[in-house]
Formats: C-alpha cells, sequence, structure tokens
C-alpha cells in the first residue's frame, strides 16, 4: 500500500493486493486491532475506526472478516498490543519516503526497515527529515463506472461536506480534503451510494523526482521489499511513477 492515488498506481496496487490478498488482510486487521484498542469497537462512536472500515472496504475486504477482525480485538482475551510508529529516510537519487508501521518490538521493526533501506540503494534518517515535503490530506478516489452521478453533482457534495478539491482523470474522480473533515466527507458519500476504490490519509508530496533505469529498478525493489515486512502499514513517497 504505498504511493499518491494516481490511477495507474492504484491499479498497481489493486493487482499486489488480489497476487497477496492474505498479508494485506493481516495488515489491515492489525489496523483494526488498534483502532478498536484506542476507541472501541463500535465504529458509531470511533471515527478512527470507521476510517479504518472503509480503507478495509476499499481493499475489498469482505465484512465478515472486517466484523470478526473487530469482534476478536475486542475479547477479553485479547492481550495484543501494538504502537504506530513512522520512520523516514531516502531512496535511490534522493527519493523522499516515509514509513507507517505498527509494532510489538521497535527494535526488530526498526532493524528490518534499515536493511531494506540499505539494500536497495537508500538511507534510513532522522524524524523530520523528509515530512516537511509532504502535507497529511484525506484521499477519496472513486471509478467513474460505479457511480451514475455527473461529475458536477458529485463535486457539489464534495465541497458542500468538506472537500478542497476534486480532480478528475479518464477513469477516476479523486478527491481531497484536510485530515479532520475526511470522516464527515466520506460519511457523506457513502450515504449518497458511492463506493470508493481508495479511501485514506495519505502523505501528498509537495514535489516529485523521477528516476533513470537504473533508480527505477531500485526503487521498485525497495517499495516491494517495505511492502513485504509485516510490521509495514503503508509507504509513501515522492518518486513520480
Amino acid at each position: 500500500m504505498s504511493g499518491h492515488s494516481k490511477w495507474h498506481n492504484i491499479q498497481a496496487k489493486k493487482g499486489k493486493a488480489d497476487a497477496a490478498r492474505g498479508k494485506i488482510f493481516t495488515k489491515l486487521g492489525r489496523e483494526l486491532l488498534m483502532a478498536v484498542k484506542q476507541g472501541g469497537p463500535d465504529p458509531a462512536g470511533n471515527s478512527k475506526l470507521k476510517d479504518v472500515i472503509a480503507k478495509c472496504k476499499a481493499n475489498n475486504m469482505p465484512n465478515d472478516t472486517i466484523n470478526n477482525a473487530i469482534k476478536r480485538a475486542a475479547g477479553s482475551n485479547n492481550n495484543e498490543n501494538y504502537e504506530e510508529i513512522t520512520y523516514e529516510g531516502y531512496g535511490p537519487n534522493g527519493v523522499a519516503v516515509i514509513v507507517n508501521a505498527s509494532t510489538d518490538n521497535k527494535n526488530r521493526t526498526a532493524a528490518d526497515v534499515r536493511h531494506v533501506f540499505d539494500k536497495f540503494g537508500g538511507n534510513l534518517g532522522t524524524a523530520g527529515c523528509v515530512s516537511y515535503m509532504f502535507e497529511r490530506k484525506g484521499v477519496i478516489v472513486i471509478e467513474k463506472e460505479s457511480t451514475n452521478l455527473s461529475e458536477d453533482d458529485l463535486m457539489m457534495i464534495a465541497l458542500d461536506n468538506g472537500a478542497d478539491n476534486m480532480e478528475t482523470d479518464e477513469d477516476i474522480y479523486e478527491i481531497t480534503c484536510a485530515p479532520s473533515e475526511f470522516s464527515t466527507l466520506r460519511e457523506a458519500l457513502e450515504n449518497n451510494g458511492l463506493t470508493f476504490a481508495e479511501a485514506e490519509i495519505q502523505m501528498i508530496p509537495s514535489t516529485y523526482i523521477t528516476l533513470d533505469e537504473n533508480g527505477v529498478r531500485r526503487m521498485e525493489l525497495l517499495l516491494e521489499k517495505l511492502d513485504e515486512l509485516d510490521d509495514v502499514i503503508e509507504v509513501f513517497h515522492n518518486w513520480e511513477a
């Protein structure tokens, strides 16, 4: 689950999710666990859990799987505890990379992430070394074929419910908002019968870096190996893929 939500990147991500669905669902299950531990198992009173559920649905996680994960997280015998941690660093040719992870062993996770950076032409940096190049935004992507709403009608609904902007491409609408408006906006769109190809808080880069053929190969490997780590939830970068 990496990068900014340009549609060709989403398609690549969906293909990877299909190829490794079990691993994706395991990571989403951990996000559900953390949300339940933080705010309880009732989505009506836990906006974080609502947002994670929307992310699960956008990744085609079945409702039964979501509900079972919430029940397990809320169970009195569940002693799993994870904390969120963020790593920042550089990929090939100075590409800025942010790694969000959840872990029950920070030393293990830091060592695993550092190993991947070192092996594939990057280096792990200190907190804040690249995050200033990104802005946190809520991002909702809707496939055009999934709705009968016109572009104008969709834009009015989005803007009336906290959206900052809506961009359109050949196949998709991409709606962005401040993180504080994300839950309200997402719920308003859901209430209008819309389904999402993507719905989550992302780190959006202010500038992008292009790579030569060798850099592309190394960057693809870096992202692939980070995604394979069990503790890594999502990766953001400013590579113009």
